[in-house]
């Protein structure tokens, strides 16, 4: 697919984006979920290797194609990986018609304002480059927010904006993840901030150019059509944020113009110790439930 065509099916593929991009410190869990005891690696190194295998994995199942999933977000290790026939991870994604995306944040500081922002991104120039190299259509940064403070719900959505206007400069297309914590006792009221700045920040994105938004599941539905409509904001996503698959996709239901974004809701039923026909019956299975939820 070339960068047109990638875009083409952001804007309107049916479907959902598959977040298979843990890092760090969310990796040894999704290893425990899977099957993966600690005493199974000892470094990161190993503990890296093994998260690679699951994502292989994954991307090689015959159930994972373009049909229901129209994007992959990728940890820069996946980006940089091949498959077990030595083609680069993004190029075998391309291949079945899944656009791919690249997570660029290097974590959080710690809460303040009741937020956390990211950590500065030193390298994001030259990561981008890379990422075009390979063929990566565009990015993902996360950031939380945990109370409905405005002062720091405005610093958050403007550093996501800053750093998504100089991923744009070098030609891809970024995906600003201000999540909203499920368990904030003001998510409600922190929603209606989020889409307050996002529609202030938008003003920053050049005409003809476009944003995509990751967003949690909104406690009030269609609180972000004002997004999912917006001229600058290619596609709204939404993340899985500590939901079963069950519930997720039953709250997303609700929301008219946001399609999936979920990790933890695609992976809670694969197993390490699955053999290839139950692994990929149980990925067709969380696909199918993401899918209609997307689409419905």
């Amino acid at each position: 697919m070339t960068f047109d065509e990638m875009r083409q099916k952001m804007a309107t593929g049916q479907g959902f984006i598959a977040a298979l991009d843990q890092s760090g410190g969310s990796t040894p869990k999704a290893l425990r979920g899977y099957g993966v005891d600690d005493s199974e690696w000892s470094d990161d190194e190993e503990m890296f290797a093994k998260i690679h295998e699951m994502r292989c994995r994954i991307v090689e199942s015959p159930s994972f194609t373009g049909e229901k999933v129209v994007g992959a977000i990728l940890f820069d290790r996946t980006m940089e990986g091949c498959n077990q026939d030595g083609m680069p991870i993004p190029e075998r994604l391309r291949g079945k018609g899944i656009v791919p995306f690249l997570k660029v944040d290097k974590g959080m500081h710690d809460t303040a304002d009741g937020v956390q922002l990211m950590k500065d991104i030193p390298e994001l120039d030259a990561q981008c480059a890379r990422a075009k190299e390979l063929g990566i259509f565009g990015t993902k940064m996360r950031s939380v927010i945990h109370e409905a403070d405005e002062k720091g719900i405005g610093d958050n959505i403007r550093q996501q904006m800053d750093f998504g206007l100089q991923i744009l400069d070098q030609g891809l297309v970024p995906i600003l993840e201000p999540e909203v914590s499920l368990k904030s006792e003001s998510r409600e009221q922190a929603e209606a901030l989020v889409l307050t700045k996002l529609l202030d920040q938008l003003d920053r994105v050049p005409d003809g150019r476009e944003v995509m938004l990751k967003l949690t599941i909104p406690a009030q539905p269609d609180t972000y059509r004002p997004l999912t409509e917006h001229p600058k904001v290619l596609r709204v996503v939404a993340l899985s944020g500590g939901y079963s698959r069950d519930e997720a996709c039953a709250e997303l239901a609700k929301n008219s113009g946001m399609i999936a974004s979920f990790s933890r809701a695609l992976l809670e039923e694969l197993r390490q110790d699955m053999d290839e026909q139950r692994f990929d019956a149980a990925l067709q299975t969380a696909i199918d439930e993401i899918y209609a939820a997307s689409v419905g």
